[in-house]
């Protein structure tokens, strides 16, 4: 089957989902498409220094706004990179997986944990909000664990999401998110990336 396909979301998860739904984040209306792919991005706490964030709001295109914040998470500069460490980035795969194959929230068609951040691309089943926060709210917990921490914010609270407008916009995202650890110079190949979905095309 097509990587790139609706078909079978409405019946195989949330019956709930319309075709187009209104949410609110922050106080702010959110509009989600049941029949489109999301591409999500979120990242560690703190991993972003300030005068990146000021710099980046001076871009009034959102797109180009969130290249300027992902070449900086690339360089890994500033912040923590505790995704660098193998037992808690697969924490957030094996919950990527479970989200996707136990809880039915989504399709999960790509992704890619770095060391600070983390790249999906997914068919959503439920609203975006219960999907940020059934994965970002257990692996911050397992996390914050392993790492002897208390009460400490484990990912920044804003996510940043797209919503996939067509079929060669699909296979340029799943490029994107696969190749993001060859662009930032740390494997020679997608697949040698671990936790990637790469690794699971190559077998």
């Amino acid at each position: 089957m097509p990587l790139f396909t609706p078909a079978g979301i409405a019946k195989a998860g949330r019956a709930r989902m319309s075709v187009l739904i209104m949410f609110y984040r922050r106080h702010l209306p959110h509009w989600q498409r049941a029949d489109s792919a999301l591409f999500i991005t979120w990242r560690l706490h703190g991993s972003l220094p300030r005068r990146t964030l000021a710099a980046s709001l001076k871009e009034s295109n959102p797109g180009k706004r969130f290249l300027v914040l992902d070449r900086e998470l690339d360089r890994a500069a500033s912040g923590p990179t505790w995704l660098k460490d193998v037992g808690l980035a697969k924490v957030v795969v094996d919950a990527l997986h479970h989200g996707a194959e136990h809880l039915q929230l989504y399709r999960l068609s790509a992704y890619v944990v770095m060391s600070n951040h983390v790249h999906i691309l997914i068919w959503p089943k439920a609203l975006l909000p219960e999907i940020t926060k059934a994965i970002k709210g257990f692996t911050a917990r397992e996390s914050n664990r392993m790492l002897g921490r208390t009460g400490k914010k484990f990912w920044q609270d804003e996510s940043f999401d797209h919503a996939v407008r067509s079929e060669d916009e699909f296979y340029r995202i799943v490029r994107y998110i696969e190749w993001n650890p060859v662009k930032a110079g740390l494997v020679e190949s997608p697949e040698k990336w671990l936790s990637s979905s790469a690794v699971k095309k190559s077998e």
